[in-house]
């Protein structure tokens, strides 16, 4: 995996990426995004609190704000299956294809509108490797701070950051 990590890593230095940075939300997931109905209410701007606040103040490719949703919903879809409330343990190998299905739909259609969004704007590269080149270093990255988060706090949830992992290195999660 270490291999295929390091080639995915080597596309991305591969071309210049053009992409604006601007102050982010710094801890952008599901949890800080309220629906109303008709429209949805993002708070909690403080950005991540483990973080020096000179280090939060930075501007930074609205790209690392999308990484963040990408894993909440990774986070979204395999939570229940993994705290053993909402679904029975010897259930939950038979609903795991179903909770990477909603996952993949759920995170295509948040990048589908965030794309259509940010169109022409740029706050992102316009086209499909530009835009991937910019947001997997930012998913690896959460991912990896989040194996170490799971590893000091959630033993049995660090499947999570894992699969995450092994999808961005070419895997199938």
């Amino acid at each position: 995996m270490e291999m295929d990590l390091l080639a995915r890593l080597g596309r991305i230095t591969a071309r210049k990426l053009t992409a604006s940075k601007i102050r982010i939300h710094g801890d952008y997931h599901l949890g800080q995004v309220l629906s109303t109905g008709s429209d949805f209410v993002i708070f909690d701007f403080e950005g991540e609190p483990v973080r020096p606040l000179s280090e939060r103040r930075l501007k930074r490719s609205p790209v690392r704000d999308v990484a963040g949703m990408i894993r909440s919903y990774h986070y979204a879809a395999f939570a229940a299956l993994l705290s053993g409330l909402a679904v029975r343990e010897k259930d939950a190998a038979l609903l795991e294809p179903w909770a990477d299905l909603w996952y993949k739909h759920s995170c295509g259609a948040f990048l589908r509108g965030y794309l259509e969004t940010v169109r022409g704007s740029g706050l992102a590269p316009d086209d499909e490797e530009g835009f991937e080149n910019l947001l997997v270093p930012y998913l690896l990255e959460k991912a990896v701070y989040e194996m170490g988060y799971e590893m000091n706090n959630r033993p049995a949830w660090l499947v999570i950051p894992l699969r995450g992992i092994a999808y961005l290195c070419g895997g199938e999660e």
